[in-house]
């Protein structure tokens, strides 16, 4: 593995998205991942674009306090859609869905992720944010993508890597594997420095 003195320690994800799964596993990463209930992950109201993601990284992170071993990094995140100065959260409903993507239809929306790496001793938290462009969608392409996507569990209510990435979004300023729900690049490069530092 690239990352110096790695296989001294355990690899714990929080998180059930396969998106992360796949991206970890794809830069080598031999992991492990867990099922946590966070209960209420509302957060204060006065936070802002990345603030918004760090703060909801780091509250799943406090779940694991003193749970770690020492030879255990827990890695934690969280994905947020940035419109219009609020968040778009994960979508409700079947109308919230088609309301979320006719907001976002023809306009530029920020996305930003929150990571937080933590050990026993110490943690370290960072974001990144990405510039998504959709073009102008037609209605009946909305609801022909909820209807067969049901895209309920992704914030902003859909996914880059599925067809409505595909045929929707004109450009992306920023890390694609960001929008995607983690971005691996940084992360990489995070938890490199983490364990060697």
């Amino acid at each position: 593995m690239f990352i110096p003195n790695i296989e001294k320690y355990k690899i714990i994800l929080a998180s059930q998205s396969p998106r992360r799964h796949h991206l970890l596993k794809e830069i080598g990463i031999d992991f492990t991942f867990v099922k946590k209930s966070y209960g209420d992950e509302s957060f204060p109201e006065n936070l802002e674009r990345e603030e918004v993601a760090l703060y909801l990284a780091e509250y799943k992170a406090s779940f694991f306090k003193g749970e770690l071993s020492d030879n255990e990094i827990v890695i934690t995140a969280d994905t947020i859609v940035w419109l219009n100065n609020k968040v778009l959260n994960k979508p409700v409903d079947y109308n919230d869905a088609i309301l979320m993507l006719k907001n976002l239809s023809g306009n530029c929306h920020q996305v930003y992720t929150g990571v937080c790496i933590k050990s026993k001793r110490k943690t370290t938290s960072f974001f990144s944010s990405s510039d998504v462009y959709f073009r102008k969608l037609t209605s009946e392409e909305i609801h022909y993508y909820v209807e067969n996507y049901k895209p309920y569990d992704k914030a902003g209510a859909y996914g880059i890597q599925e067809w409505i990435g595909y045929i929707g979004i004109e450009k992306i300023n920023g890390s694609f594997f960001n929008v995607m729900g983690l971005p691996i690049q940084k992360l990489y490069l995070e938890l490199n420095s983490f364990i060697n530092s």
